[in-house]
């Protein structure tokens, strides 16, 4: 099974991949992971496509993040399953408040190592507002409308939480 786990910041994507890579028992590439090296520095495009065309070669796979300008339409397609966490902006944002409680001073699983986790100006606008423009939200849509017969949309905890029970 080949799963594509895309949607808003703080939203519960990196949480879910490594559930259900445990589940299935199959390998998660975090995205957060490829993108940064040690203290938030970005790697380029060229080595994140790379990373992610060798991972994508595997015959199960789980890939968790947006990262539109890397790969995204081929792992759109190339998915069995799409999973659209689609969160209240406010919800995400609490999240990830309470995420940076749990990790401060630390890196968390799901991210490149010696990147510590922050909750800083430019992350709150980017999840209240920046992560929200036309542009990403036609980008969902266009995923949803192109791939509505294997997309999932999760719009709240309780759906998450459903979904979550189905996979166990």
């Amino acid at each position: 099974m080949k799963i594509a786990i895309i949607g808003y910041s703080g939203s519960g994507k990196s949480t879910l991949a490594s559930f259900v890579g445990q589940h299935y028992n199959c390998e998660v590439l975090h995205l957060d992971k490829i993108h940064f090296t040690s203290n938030w520095q970005e790697r380029t495009v060229k080595e994140m496509a790379d990373d992610i065309s060798k991972f994508m070669l595997q015959k199960d796979w789980i890939i968790e993040g947006n990262y539109s300008f890397c790969l995204y339409e081929e792992r759109m397609r190339e998915a069995d399953c799409i999973v659209y966490f689609n969160f209240n902006r406010f919800n995400c944002l609490y999240r990830a408040f309470r995420r940076y409680l749990k990790y401060k001073g630390k890196t968390r699983p799901s991210m490149a190592e010696g990147c510590n986790e922050k909750f800083d100006f430019a992350f709150v606008k980017w999840i209240l507002l920046d992560g929200r423009s036309k542009k990403y939200v036609e980008q969902y849509n266009t995923v949803v409308k192109n791939y509505s017969d294997k997309t999932i949309i999760l719009k709240n905890q309780k759906q998450l939480n459903d979904y979550m029970k189905k996979v166990k």
